[in-house]
This record gives structure tokens, sequence and C-alpha cells, in this order.
């Protein structure tokens, strides 16, 4: 059977902004109250997805919700039209106010974890979505991830769909950030990863072990192949506040740094046992704070139809000539990976997400494929008008003061309603 991976890539929303909001992202942190460029940064989104669909790849795209967010205001109490209640919460609570402006949507690897239909019970592709509860904007995301997934993904006799899991301390879920599937090939069956947080004195663990749990029986992933590992601790200390800042795995390939996992040469071991050609590629000459700065392991590695691997990464591997030369000496090294493809996310990367982060990974057999709502599937044509569109309707510039202006929401609500035209 011929299956394929597709990359549907978060589309980067038109009040990208740098609050700050994301405690325990070095990024993020660094460049808060900074002016943010959305057009900028929604070009360079859809610049990165036609670099993928030039090399051969299917290529789909997740759409961002309306911002700012005005039904949660409804329910603390505000009283008055949409523009009276931001008015007033912008006012009252700025903080909360910059929680509903938010364009974190546009890091599909938070989206939702989802699990081969050939590692699930039912032979079907299933699909988590992440409850993001450890951070008030993220989790505004959860309903409407569900539905736009619900919409693209709507055939139940190749896919399931699944509510996010309860709130709370225990079942925090950030998706599949934290999910890694190794297998022989992307239509044979693999281990799931399910890497999770333990506790740290510095910064907030925010996917747990319970969660993972509940995600893997929720996909009715069969036993032996839900496999539970702790990140380690240093590592979220260090600013990894997901696995993928730390790891990345393509088919039958892992590429790590030394110090991503607990007990790392032992699991290292356990997966070579299972997965037949499994390449171990294991980084151990740059420290994690390079690995955090450069994001190096936050690249995506592609299968292309030669069956070698690509490395899509962020143009900021190349301001460390350590980590550059380990680029290099990976794709001149003995494994598949033969090409390094640098690509320019840096409106991303200074709110703390590269390539990797903008893109939910999801295996599809042709049948599967043929049975999602092509409207998100990227065609050259349709790459082009939305690339247009993003040119007349998103701000060039967002300062934090930008934010409480009517006419910024007025912006927004003129882009959402392009995006639903483009979408028919």
């Amino acid at each position: 059977m011929i299956v394929s991976e597709v990359n549907f890539d978060g589309l980067i929303g038109p009040t990208h902004n740098y609050a700050g909001l994301s405690r325990g992202n070095v990024a993020s942190a660094l460049h808060a109250g900074q002016p943010s460029y959305p057009r900028q940064a929604a070009l360079q989104g859809l610049e990165k997805m036609k670099h993928l669909m030039d090399m051969g790849l299917t290529q789909g795209v997740f759409l961002p919700p309306l911002r700012p967010v005005t039904h949660l205001l409804h329910h603390l109490g505000y009283k008055g039209d949409d523009k009276t209640i931001l008015k007033q919460a912008a006012k009252d609570d700025r903080l909360l106010f910059n929680n509903l402006c938010s364009a974190s949507s546009m890091w599909a690897a938070n989206a939702a974890t989802v699990i081969s239909e050939f590692d699930s019970h039912d032979g079907r592709v299933h699909f988590i979505t992440a409850n993001l509860a450890t951070m008030l904007h993220r989790h505004l995301e959860a309903q409407t991830t569900y539905a736009q997934l619900n919409q693209i993904f709507s055939n139940s006799c190749f896919f399931a769909m699944h509510h996010p899991l309860p709130c709370g301390q225990h079942f925090s879920d950030e998706g599949a950030a934290n999910h890694m599937r190794i297998t022989s090939a992307h239509g044979r069956t693999g281990i799931n990863i399910f890497v999770y947080g333990e506790k740290n004195d510095i910064y907030p663990a925010r996917q747990k072990l319970r969660a993972s749990q509940a995600v893997a029986r929720l996909g009715e992933v069969k036993p032996d192949l839900a496999w539970f590992i702790p990140q380690k601790k240093e590592a979220i200390a260090k600013g990894a506040f997901h696995n993928d800042v730390v790891a990345v795995a393509n088919e039958y390939v892992l590429l790590a740094h030394a110090e991503a996992f607990e007990d790392q040469g032992e699991w290292i071991k356990r997966i070579a046992e299972k997965i037949d050609g499994f390449i171990p590629i294991i980084i151990d000459n740059i420290t994690l704070e390079q690995a955090v700065k450069s994001y190096l392991f936050n690249s995506q590695i592609v299968t292309l139809k030669d069956r070698t691997m690509a490395l899509i990464l962020p143009q900021e591997v190349k301001s460390d000539p350590t980590v550059w030369e380990t680029v290099n000496r990976i794709i001149s090294g003995n494994n598949p990976i033969k090409k390094a493809v640098v690509v320019d996310v840096r409106e991303s990367m200074a709110n703390g997400g590269g390539p990797a982060c903008l893109r939910l990974r999801v295996p599809l057999s042709k049948a599967a494929l043929e049975a999602v709502d092509q409207r998100f599937i990227l065609t050259p044509k349709r790459w082009e008008k939305l690339y247009q569109l993003v040119e007349n309707f998103w701000p060039e510039k967002i300062t934090p003061d930008d934010l409480v202006l009517p006419e910024l929401w007025k912006t927004a609500v003129r882009a959402h309603w392009a995006l639903t035209s483009w979408l028919g």
C-alpha cells in the first residue's frame, strides 16, 4: 500500500504578536514587547510550504481562528457588543486581553496527536485534539482546532476524531510535539513514542504522563506499540518545553540531542531491537543551549520520492558554526538524510517555533488522502491565491500598543472573511 506523510502547516494569523505569554519558551520571553510583522510571518510560512511542494511532497494547510477571542469575555461577565467588551478588557486586564489576541494556533504541531491506521486497532487514522491546558492563550485554540480537524477529516470510514482531554494538572496535553513514530516505512506498523515531562523547579512540564496514556488509549494504539519515555529534566530546564525542541524522528531515523531523554541509551537499545534498520543520530557536540537557540532538532525530516531524506532547517542553524558543521556532518554521514534545506521562518522563531512547530504530520494512504477535504490541500494555484490574500489583508506591523486598537480588530475580521472566501 502506498502511504505518504502529509504536512499540514498552520497559516500564521493576522494578529501575530510578541506578548511573551509562553513561560518556559526562551525565544518567546526574549522577544516580548517587540514589534511583530504578521504579513511577513505568514508569507514566510507559505514559502516554507512551497519548498515542500516543490520537492514533490503533498502539503496541507490549517487556517487560523478569528482573533481577538470574544466569547470568553462574555463567559467572564463582560456585557455589550464585541468592540465594547474588548475595549473594557484591554483597560481592566491587559494580560488577559493579550491572551485573547494570540496567533499561537500557527504551531500546528500542538493541534493534535495523530495515530496511524497501521497502529490503531480499528485501522483508522485517529486524531486526539490537544487540550493545551497549561497556558490560556493555547487552551483557547482547542475547540476551534477540533472543529477544523473534524471538517478536514470528516469521513469516518478513514478517520476517527476525538475531543480534547479534560483540563487539569494531570491531563495537560500539547499534541504531536511530544509524539514520535518510528517505523521501517510510513505504510507499516511502528512504535508510537509518547514523551512526557517530569517535575522540575524552573519551568512547567507541559506534557503529562497520564495525558499521554489517555491519548494512546483514545487512539486505540496497540499496547506493544505505545511507549512512554520521560523527557530529560535538564532539557526542560534549558528551554526544551516540548520534545520536538531536542528530538525529531522520521520513519526509521531518529535525530536527537544526547540529553533529550532520561535513560536515553537504554531506550535507544530497545528501539533498535524492535525496528529493523533503525538509525539513531545522537548529537553530543552541541549544548542544550545551542540546541534551543538554533532549533536544529525542530527541523522537519521528510522522505523524498527517491527514498532519501531531507532536513528542513531554520536559517538560525547557520548562525552557530558548530551547529552548521553538525548539519553538514549529518548529511554526509552513513544515513539516508542527504539534503539540507534552509528556510526563513524568523518571525515564528522569534516567538519560539521552528519549522517542525508549524506543521502537523498526518500519514495517509492514497484512499485516505482522497477522503480529505481537498480545499485544505494546496496546489500551486491555490497556494498563489492564498499568498496574494495574505499580501492584501494581513497588517504589515504590530506593536504591543496596536493590539488594543479597534482598527486592528477590523483588519483581523476582514482577513478572516477573505480566508472564508478563499476556502469557498
